[in-house]
């Protein structure tokens, strides 16, 4: 069992989950076979339940897990499906301790943070590497190196290493800032060194500390860190800003960062050689794409570009896939209300309207999906993306000017999004909702069809409402067929607008598993259509 920890210092946000998202591409293009791990010290038991303002999107998995973005970034670097288990949170490990302690399970003994807490994040993290099968685990540390929620797992990340054999079965991986400061760009690496003095007063000394930096680190700063740091100075790696996230990979393979951590943890990869043709091909198109277009994201999160990570990744996949740049412009759904919609939306390509929860900018989102039906711009919804293109259909052209989901009007004459069955007598808002994947039938012959090349497919949910059966029948005669239907074609999975270029809106969430060599098949037909309407516009 290897084991391979990345912590960070400093300051939060430096790109851990990138760095070890980088690494674990880069060993699996040497054969290896990996799977991933995040700590998260909040109390929280999941994701779930924070405001995209606190932490960012919840990213979804197959089994219905709502966890940390960085699982995402995992994914879709490593292409790996991982589960729930695979992220470890300070909730999830007290919650299961306290439980114990009063099953009796300690046999009358004072529970305390070591070994009762420690322990049990050993368990989790021996667990889920011996159920992978991988040889290779990384497990990014969240939070900073000094804060006091992060002190049980670090304390258990020292523990293992030295259970498991320091030398060669794990390893501890340190992100820090290097800053630039003053007219002349001195390199500043004293908040390294007292990174480095506060993880190693815990016991843990780094084997490798990737430094983030405005600009590629010089020769001397890399010798001044390896000596105050204890650190081979070829393991003092520069990881400086790079033009896209999907850059960094090749970043450290030019270091000699994969080479490393082989020799080090004594490895054995199927081959000598790095194979990332398929990734540079990728990313050559994300750099030099040539074509560029621009689609609006409609939301009311658009001040944190994290709030729609799984959707803008989405996008840049799709882009590349057609060498193409895509601008996404980020559109206040509450300013769509205030202002005339060809003052934002005039100068787009297409229009995405992601998920969201809440009432706030519901009616600017309508007004998006309609100013997209009327002007035959390339539109897709996504979760209640959908439910605001079935809503805005229903209003205006089946004529029911007040049609609305029960979510946002409880007593509204016409319901034409209410909530599921099953979620009638749900109180808990934790791990409630409609979640992870799902199998959708897609009706053959239509355009989701084509775009996935075929009639049988799982994609990821979470959603408590869905469309009203009640109102399908005269939905499907105004345009607004539903191609896509799960549960033996009782809930609506897909629409496609007939006779439009490209409107198109899902219930579930197929951002989640694009990946960059295989894009969304939904984000691809939108960027696609989006092309085709900027190249019409460009010919008159």
């Amino acid at each position: 069992m290897k084991l391979i920890f990345v912590s960070g210092g400093v300051i939060s946000g430096l790109g851990k989950g990138i760095t070890a998202s980088s690494i674990g591409r880069l060993l699996k293009a040497r054969g290896l076979s990996l799977s991933a791990i995040k700590i998260d010290p909040y109390l929280n038991i999941d994701a779930g339940t924070m405001n995209p303002f606190e932490h960012g999107e919840v990213f979804v998995l197959d089994d219905g897990g709502e966890v940390d973005l960085d699982l995402g970034n995992y994914e879709r670097f490593m292409d790996l499906e991982l589960t729930s288990e695979h992220n470890i949170t300070t909730g999830k490990i007290y919650k299961t301790v306290i439980e114990n302690e009063r099953h009796g399970d300690y046999l009358g003994k004072t529970v305390q943070i070591i070994p009762h807490i420690t322990n049990e994040i050993k368990r989790r993290i021996m667990k889920i590497s011996r159920d992978s099968g991988a040889d290779v685990v990384i497990i990014e540390l969240g939070g900073t190196v000094g804060d006091m929620e992060s002190m049980p797992f670090l304390e258990a990340a020292r523990q293992l290493s030295r259970e498991l054999g320091r030398e060669e079965n794990v390893m501890f991986i340190h992100t820090t800032l290097i800053p630039i400061m003053g007219s002349v760009g001195e390199e500043k690496t004293k908040p390294t060194q007292h990174s480095v003095k506060e993880l190693m007063s815990i016991g843990i000394r780094p084997d490798m500390i990737v430094g983030r930096c405005s600009e590629p680190i010089s020769d001397a700063a890399r010798a001044k860190i390896s000596m105050f740091c204890d650190v081979d100075e070829k393991a003092v790696v520069s990881c400086p800003d790079a033009r896209s996230i999907y850059e960094v990979p090749l970043t450290l393979e030019k270091q000699g960062v994969a080479d490393y951590i082989i020799d080090k943890m004594k490895l054995k990869p199927l081959t000598t050689k790095r194979n990332m043709k398929d990734w540079e091909k990728f990313l050559s198109n994300v750099l030099e794409p040539k074509n560029e277009i621009r689609i609006a994201l409609v939301g009311k999160y658009t001040t944190l570009a994290d709030s729609y990570l799984s959707q803008i990744e989405a996008l840049t996949h799709a882009g590349a896939k057609m060498s193409c740049k895509v601008k996404i412009k980020f559109v206040d759904s509450d300013d769509l209300i205030n202002q005339n919609p060809d003052t934002l939306l005039g100068d787009v390509h297409g229009i995405l309207v992601p998920g969201g929860f809440g009432i706030r900018g519901v009616e600017g989102k309508i007004i998006a999906a309609q100013y997209a039906r009327e002007h035959r711009l390339p539109f897709l919804g996504v979760c209640l993306g959908f439910q605001i293109a079935t809503i805005e259909i229903t209003r205006h052209v089946l004529g029911l000017k007040h049609a609305n989901s029960t979510e946002f009007e409880p007593e509204t004459e016409d319901p034409v999004i209410f909530i599921m069955n099953e979620q009638k007598n749900v109180h808990d808002m934790g791990a409630t909702m409609r979640l992870g994947a799902q199998a959708v039938n897609i009706k053959e012959g239509s355009m989701s069809s084509r775009l996935y090349n075929s009639t049988n497919i799982s994609e990821r949910h979470r959603h408590r409402y869905e469309v009203n059966p009640a109102y399908i029948e005269r939905l499907e005669k105004a345009g607004w067929e539903f191609t896509g239907r799960s549960d033996d074609g009782m809930r609506m999975e897909i629409g496609e607008l007939k006779d439009h270029p490209y409107f198109v809106a899902s219930q579930f969430h197929p951002e989640l598993k694009s990946r960059p060599e295989k894009p969304s098949p939904l984000h691809l037909g939108l960027v696609d259509a989006s092309m085709k309407y900027m190249n019409n516009l460009n010919k008159q």
